[in-house]
């Protein structure tokens, strides 16, 4: 009989945690870079929750409307001018947009810089 108890709440302690931490957006904070502060309210950083960089770029235009004209193109790739980093990692590098991020994760959006002669 205690086994069994022992099993059932084993059981329940993995779907709660499936539930509350694997499954769970987690909120990152994303770095927003000076020339898309006005679609922010002026705001350099932004809380923004999401499982991958997709969610959160997602979530983030529909807090703040307009920026998904800045960050993607018409064929809906981000366009390449637009680095995304992730806690200082090129997303370009990892799992593009379908980079996981977790709770605490930042998210920086960097605009390339050319120039030259």
């Amino acid at each position: 009989m205690v086994q069994k108890d022992i099993l059932v709440w084993n059981s329940i302690f993995v779907e709660l945690f499936q539930l509350l931490w694997m499954e769970s957006e987690m909120s990152v904070t994303v770095r927003i870079p000076t020339p898309l502060q006005e679609f922010t309210q002026q705001r350099d950083a932004v809380e923004i929750d999401g499982n991958t960089v997709k969610e959160v770029l997602e979530n983030l235009d529909a807090q703040f409307e307009g920026l998904r004209e800045r960050l993607y193109g018409d064929d809906g790739k981000l366009r390449r001018f637009v680095n995304i980093y992730v806690n200082q990692e090129d997303i370009r590098f990892l799992k593009g947009e379908g980079t996981e991020v977790v709770e605490g994760d930042e998210l920086s959006i960097v605009p390339a810089i050319a120039g030259g002669r």
